[in-house]
């Protein structure tokens, strides 16, 4: 059992399943970049837009954005496979009660309990 209480087999799934879905994400995103980085070097300097969709600068735009936003789940992941590894994993950073695994079930690189979760986003 971990610090929060949880069997740690339940949770190392819960994390390795989600670290599987945001690497895949990011790959996904690299790849779409890699597919519109080849389309602006196709396309004149005058047209950067397609007829039938946004402007190319608009979707690059779009999925860096995306891809940030990847990258900083994928790191979320290894703060809670750290914490994990020291027992720390399951234990709400802010008030260090146990997270409720229907919390982790739902969010498993979360951090902090609902009621502590929600105080902060205010």
């Amino acid at each position: 059992m971990t610090a929060g209480g949880h069997g740690s087999a339940e949770l190392r799934g819960l994390l390795d399943a989600l670290r599987a879905r945001t690497e895949a994400r990011i790959a996904r995103i690299s790849l779409e970049l890699d597919e519109l980085a080849r389309a602006r070097r196709s396309e004149s300097d005058d047209d950067e837009h397609d007829p039938e969709g946004v402007p190319l600068s608009a979707e690059w735009s779009r999925l860096t954005g995306r891809l940030e936003a990847a990258r900083e789940d994928l790191s979320d992941v290894e703060e809670a496979e750290r914490r994990l590894a020291v027992g720390e994993y399951g234990v709400c950073t802010a008030c260090r009660r146990p997270i409720p695994i229907a919390r982790l079930r739902a969010r498993p690189a979360a951090r902090t309990c609902v009621p502590c979760g929600e105080r902060r986003a205010r």
